[in-house]
Order: C-alpha cells, then sequence, then structure tokens
C-alpha cells in the first residue's frame, strides 16, 4: 500500500477492491459513485457543484481528491477563495455576495447540506411568522428586505389608487395577513365622517385614490346639483346631523341665513345677487330689475345704505331728492333736480350747470368766477343782475354816470371800456376835451349823466366876459384853446 488512507476512507482500507479494479483503471471513478450515492446522483441530474463542473463527462474523481497521504490528509482540495459559486445551486447575488462562507455552511456540516431555501437561514427575519407558504425570493429581493415586490393583483384585492403607496403594515397589522378585512368599512369606519349613515360600501361614492374625490351624483339622487363652491364643500356641511335621510333645505337662505350680511332686508333670494362661485363681486344688474342705473358713485355704495329696510315694504325714491334732500345745501329752493346741475361722481367736482340757459348768461369775466361771488347764498335765488348791485364799490364814478356799467366798459375787464362820446351823448370830445376824464364834467349830480352841451353851463367861471356875449362860447372860442379868439 503506498500509503495510508484519510480517517474519512478508513473502513475501505482493508479491502482495495472497494476502491481500485486492478483489471481497468478507468473504472475507479464508477467505484467512487457507487459509494458515494448522493454525488452519484447530482452528477446524472447534472445538479449542484459535482454535476455542473464543466469536465463532469469526462473527469475522474482522483484528479481532485486523492488519497494514501494518511490518517489527517485533506483529499478534498477544496480552495475557498477560488471556489466559482454560481456552479451550485444556489448563485450568490446581492447582499449574499459580500458573506464569509461561515455565514451559510456550518461547521462539521458538509456544504451541500447548507440549505438552499430563504427560511432554512432566515427563519428569525420573518415578520410574516410563517403566514406565507412561498418562498421569500417571490416577493423580496436579495440585496434588500425592503421593497418587496409582491404581485398584490394575485390576490382577491388588487391595490389601486392610494393603495399601492402604502406599506403592508398598514392593513397587516402586526404582520398578520390572515385574515385581513377586504370591505372599506372594515379599514376606515374610524374615517367615516358620515358615521354610518351610508351604509358600509365606501365604493358607491369614493374612490381608492382619496377621500375627498366623491363619485356620488348628487344631482341624480337628491335633485339638488352642487354648484361652484358647493361641489367642493363637504358633505356634512350642510348635512350637520350626520344623517343623510334627514330632509334640509334646498334654497340659499335655508342655509345661509345666518350669513346673510342684509338681515333679510333684500329678501330670501340669494341667487338674485350672489353665484355659487363666490358671494362677491356681486354681479346683479340694477338697471333691468329695478329699472334705476347705478352711475358714478352709486355704483361704489353697499345696498343698505339706501336699502334700510326689507325690500318688500320699503318704497325706495328715483330722484335724488329722495334719498339727498338732508344734504340739499340749496334748501329746496332749486328747481329742476339736483341733477340739472350735479353728476353722479362727486358733489363738487363734475358741475355740469349751464348759466347760459338761464336769462343772464356768463360772459367774460363772469365765467372764471366762483358761484358764490356772485351769490351769497346756496339757494341762488335774488341775485343781482345789474353791473352796479355787485359792483358799486368798483365805480370809479362815485355814481357820476348812473348805474348802467355795461354802458361803456366791458365785462372782459374793467379798464376796457368802449365809450363813444360822439355817437352816444352827441357831443364829441375835441379839443382839450378829449384828454379830460368822465369826473371832470360829470360831477355835479350824481347819477344824472344828462348835460347842457353849452360852454357856458361847465365855463360860466371861466367867462371873463361876465356873460354880455351869451352862453354861447363857441361861436368865438375853440375846444383847444381860450386864447386866439376869432371874431366873426
Amino acid at each position: 500500500m503506498p500509503g495510508k488512507v484519510s480517517r474519512a476512507h478508513l473502513k475501505q482500507e482493508e479491502t482495495c477492491t472497494n476502491c481500485h479494479d486492478r483489471s481497468n483503471v478507468r473504472t475507479q471513478t464508477s467505484l467512487c459513485l457507487d459509494c458515494h450515492k448522493d454525488i452519484a446522483a447530482d452528477v446524472r441530474a447534472h445538479s449542484r457543484f459535482h454535476g455542473r463542473m464543466p469536465n463532469v463527462a469526462t473527469g475522474e474523481c482522483r484528479a481532485c481528491h486523492t488519497e494514501h497521504k494518511g490518517r489527517e490528509a485533506d483529499i478534498t482540495q477544496f480552495s475557498r477563495a477560488q471556489f466559482d459559486h454560481h456552479l451550485t445551486n444556489f448563485d450568490l447575488k446581492g447582499a449574499h455576495s459580500t458573506l464569509d462562507c461561515n455565514s451559510c455552511h456550518k461547521p462539521h456540516v458538509a456544504y451541500r447540506k447548507a440549505p438552499e431555501a430563504c427560511v432554512g437561514c432566515h427563519k428569525s427575519d420573518d415578520v410574516h411568522h410563517g403566514q406565507y407558504k412561498q418562498s421569500c425570493g417571490e416577493c423580496h429581493g436579495s440585496s434588500s428586505w425592503s421593497g418587496g415586490k409582491f404581485d398584490h393583483s394575485k390576490t382577491d384585492f388588487n391595490l389601486t389608487g392610494a393603495h399601492t403607496s402604502i406599506t403592508c403594515d398598514a392593513c397587516h397589522i402586526g404582520g398578520h395577513y390572515k385574515p385581513t378585512p377586504k370591505s372599506c368599512n372594515a379599514c376606515h369606519a374610524t374615517d367615516d365622517e358620515h358615521r354610518g349613515a351610508r351604509g358600509a360600501d365606501c365604493g358607491k361614492c369614493h374612490t381608492t385614490k382619496e377621500w375627498k374625490s366623491a363619485k356620488y351624483d348628487h344631482l341624480k339622487e337628491t335633485g339638488y346639483e352642487l354648484l361652484g363652491v358647493h361641489e367642493k364643500a363637504t358633505c356634512v356641511a350642510c348635512h350637520r346631523s350626520g344623517n343623510y335621510k334627514d330632509k334640509i333645505p334646498k334654497d340659499c337662505n335655508g342655509c345661509h341665513q345666518s350669513d346673510d350680511s342684509h338681515a333679510a332686508r333684500l329678501g330670501p333670494k340669494c341667487n338674485d345677487c350672489h353665484s355659487n362661485d363666490k358671494w362677491k363681486p356681486v354681479d346683479y344688474d340694477h338697471l333691468a330689475k329695478t329699472k334705476y342705473a347705478l352711475i358714478g358713485n352709486h355704483i361704489k355704495l353697499d345696498c343698505h345704505i339706501c336699502h334700510t329696510a326689507p325690500v318688500k315694504t320699503q318704497k325706495l325714491a328715483k330722484d335724488c331728492a329722495g334719498c339727498h334732500r338732508s344734504e340739499d345745501p340749496h334748501g329746496g329752493k332749486i328747481k329742476g333736480g339736483c341733477d340739472a346741475c350735479h353728476g353722479q361722481k362727486t358733489w363738487t367736482s363734475d358741475i355740469i350747470f349751464d348759466h347760459d340757459l338761464t336769462h343772464y348768461p356768463l360772459l367774460g369775466l363772469h365765467r372764471v368766477a366762483s358761484c358764490a361771488q356772485c351769490h351769497k347764498t346756496l339757494a341762488f335765488t335774488g341775485t343781482a343782475t345789474k353791473c352796479i348791485e355787485c359792483h358799486a364799490h368798483d365805480d370809479v364814478h362815485k355814481g357820476g354816470l348812473g348805474k348802467k356799467c355795461e354802458s361803456c366798459h366791458s365785462s372782459n375787464g374793467w379798464p376796457l371800456w368802449v365809450f363813444d362820446h360822439a355817437k352816444e351823448a352827441h357831443f364829441p370830445l375835441l379839443g382839450a376835451h378829449a384828454k379830460l376824464k368822465c369826473a371832470d364834467c360829470h360831477h355835479e349830480t350824481p347819477g344824472s349823466v344828462k348835460m347842457s352841451q353849452q360852454c357856458g353851463a361847465c365855463h360860466h367861471q371861466d367867462d371873463r366876459h361876465l356873460g354880455l356875449f351869451g352862453a354861447q362860447c363857441d361861436r368865438c372860442h375853440s375846444t383847444y384853446s381860450w386864447k386866439g379868439a376869432r371874431i366873426q
């Protein structure tokens, strides 16, 4: 014998024919397989390491396992570092590829006996507590336990909507998968804001996407269509008792009476002014419904400014004085209504009174004068129309030329006077007379403009002849000078 066999083959050592056929050396491998039946089965099935080796068809056992080297010899000649694990029935992937061999192969236990099923190593990690008979690999990957890929559609409860994004334990409390409820109410009873009044079948109105996106056909089921903000309101906003069999009003005032800022003054038909989308701005055609158009500052007024009592009992005047009589500074003395002078934007900024339509049209500087300069009171009655009545203090003639200022002066300005003395008084101002002021002649009788045209009437004090030649001085003298008298 070339040497002692390994301790594993000690029983076969006495009989050489147990391992050797002297007549045919090639039959040695078959003798090995006759004894190692599990290895032989792997080779036939092309399974495990020995059945998947590249030279399994022609290789011999002694090429790797050499005997007669002593009792303690290592006849397996196995190198962990060089071993290609994909030749086994368990390819190392994911987190398995970084593990040490001893993590799965226990000491003094044949490598082939290492468990191949996940639960063989991870039974203590099974959060499902053995409820699943399937292999862990059907849901979980080898890289991490998290991110299970279980196909829930293969069950009788397909995950849709928000259910697809929740974790397993959200429904399977404590990792218990059997039995798990399948009805909405079984899981969402605490979320039921209807308090059971709508029954247990939440799916009639709600979807799995979210609770708020209810698909209940309110018009078809109740005869009341939800429009505008009503469509976004929660059910209990109207069905406050939670019992949907209770009858609730279908008119605006029935639900919004407490929200009525008009205190019922404008009646119960809120939809006459307001829409379902929002309370403001109010879309009310005041002209079409009341035959009174809101113009100017009236547009900005609150309804309550005019409607101070219920509209059914209060009749509002449609003229200015009906509302603004207390604000009338004219004391009711002006005829024709406020709108004859004032606009509806403001009382003062858009006055449209046309003075030319009165018996005293405004000319010249009168057009730029303020009303108060002529009208001493806002009654605008009894106002003077003659020049002297307003301009007596401006009369430089002190009444000497009468009261008809307009005979000489223009309304464009006092200095602009246009009196034609020759034409109007039949006394042309010639010579030295042309340089005289009006008061030089018109001073005897205030208020009287008629004077004698005789020279002596004004020049009797200058008469050196003491009246001997009469009062017609112009028979000898000229208007240019007393001197140089001409005798005819």
